[in-house]
């Protein structure tokens, strides 16, 4: 074990935890937005306490996010500085943006619909959730469309003499082709995990307190998230068929080795189960399906899909010798956990959706440990989804132009990397210990009491001060 290891371990965490509260921020922003425009539109109470509910649980997510998000650039700086010197200049743009313009849009917002119930107009109240929304979703773009240009560099040259890359085309970066088909994908994934948390809690009340005065609310919130879960699962489904067919075109490696594809197929067969050499360099047993990697991979059932063996060959003739293969277990089982545990989120919901069919209260504990599994579910397949994009693209840290050996920090030592990777590691966990006895306690606690509604639009009493509705 290296310094080297170790960082790489230390950003997986990190980011894989990071990303644990991304998708339910981005998803529940605007699910927030929607029930408080049901509530300003229809005037029906349960809309608004549904609202307050889930923005509870946005609010303390959202703040668990931008904790553990700090801390994914500061390693930039610490461990890989040499990957920073090489993409700085690339970078700078869209995360300078993503700080200046997204963020500052959606932590404004946010602050003003939480102190502006009692204090806002009900229209600029109902703009400042849906401007914080947007906020959330921009600063989303602008991050991947900064890690698309790691799967496929695009809008940039490097410069002989300082060894940088160098932006010469900042709308390319921005219409990276990888970066216009993960944007969907991952907002896709998003509102999978939102709907599920949205769903579930909603099905644990109406199991529960079957019998309480808001149990219509909670039915009601049971449905919208369902059918948000079997939306966003078909999104997912057709986002993730075009990004498969441009991974094969920019990285055919990373498909390959989804695939456990080891030599060179026309018509492609697609992989149900492979097992391969303890080396990784062949394939030993495999149960297949014809043709429809093929179709996967290039929108052609007898499409060509090239193989580990054949791009290893290629790769060290084009960049020189060495492994340029990924570990195959890796991002071969990623790929498919990503895929089973999002559909089985969609299952359960479709589940969750027929138990309460023509009017029908679910009475079953099967149904209820089911729905209190779903949002882990895809919460799953998203860390999954991610491990296998940034682990497939190894052992590049920017595909085709820098190898990941050669992006860290050369005078951090391992000790010193150590230390922050077990610091880190222990301050997640004790975080990630927080946000969920955070989470059970107000999801359990109900929807609140809301007898009191905010007053009119003609309302004008400068001397009220701020209210802080949670």
């Amino acid at each position: 074990m290296d310094a080297l290891d170790v960082a790489r371990w230390q950003f997986g965490v990190t980011t894989v935890y990071h990303f644990l509260f991304v998708p339910l921020t981005i998803g529940l922003s605007v699910l927030v937005a929607i029930l408080q425009t049901l509530w300003h539109r229809t005037g029906n109470e349960r809309y608004l306490k549904l609202t307050k509910f889930y923005g509870k649980l946005f609010l303390i997510n959202f703040a668990m996010g931008v904790v553990t998000g700090i801390v994914q650039e500061f390693q930039f700086g610490m461990n890989w500085s040499d990957y920073s010197r090489f993409v700085g200049d690339i970078f700078g743009a869209p995360l300078a943006i993503e700080a200046l313009v997204a963020f500052f849009l959606e932590s404004t917002f946010i602050g003003l619909w939480i102190f502006g119930w009692d204090r806002l107009p009900k229209r600029a109240h109902l703009a400042s959730i849906w401007a914080a929304a947007i906020g959330t979703n921009l600063s989303a773009y602008f991050i991947l469309a900064a890690n698309s240009f790691m799967q496929n560099p695009v809008g940039y040259r490097v410069n002989p003499d300082t060894g940088r890359a160098e932006l010469t085309d900042f709308v390319a970066v921005l219409t990276n082709k990888v970066a216009l088909i993960t944007f969907p994908h991952t907002l896709a994934g998003s509102f999978l995990v939102a709907g599920s948390l949205v769903a579930a809690v909603g099905l644990w009340h109406v199991i529960r307190h079957r019998d309480s005065a808001d149990t219509g609310a909670y039915r009601f919130a049971t449905k919208f998230g369902s059918w948000v879960v079997l939306v966003a699962s078909a999104a997912v489904l057709f986002t993730g068929d075009i990004q498969g067919k441009i991974m094969t075109d920019v990285q055919p490696m990373k498909m390959a080795a989804a695939e456990g594809l080891y030599t060179t197929e026309s018509p492609a067969s697609f992989s149900v189960l492979t097992v391969g050499s303890l080396d990784g360099s062949r394939e030993v047993f495999a149960i297949k399906i014809p043709y429809l990697l093929s179709y996967l991979g290039t929108g052609d059932p007898n499409g060509t899909v090239h193989g580990i063996n054949d791009l290893q060959a290629q790769y060290a003739t084009q960049y020189g010798a060495g492994s340029y293969t990924p570990i195959i277990p890796v991002t071969y089982w990623s790929f498919r956990f990503m895929i089973a545990f999002g559909m089985a989120a969609a299952a359960i919901a479709l589940l969750v959706l027929w138990s309460q069919r023509k009017g029908r209260t679910p009475t079953s504990k099967w149904l209820l440990r089911a729905g209190l599994a779903m949002p882990v579910l895809p919460l799953l397949a998203n860390s999954f989804g991610w491990i296998f994009t940034e682990m497939g693209r190894q052992p590049w840290i920017v595909f085709g132009e820098m190898l990941t050996r050669n992006g860290v920090s050369r005078s951090v030592s391992l000790a010193e990397v150590l230390t922050s990777f077990t610091a880190f590691t222990l301050i997640y966990a004790t975080l990630a210990v927080i946000e969920v006895k955070l989470l059970l306690r107000y999801a359990r606690a109900g929807v609140p009491d809301v007898s009191e509604t905010p007053p009119s639009d003609d309302t004008d009493d400068a001397d009220r001060p701020l209210a802080f509705a949670y």
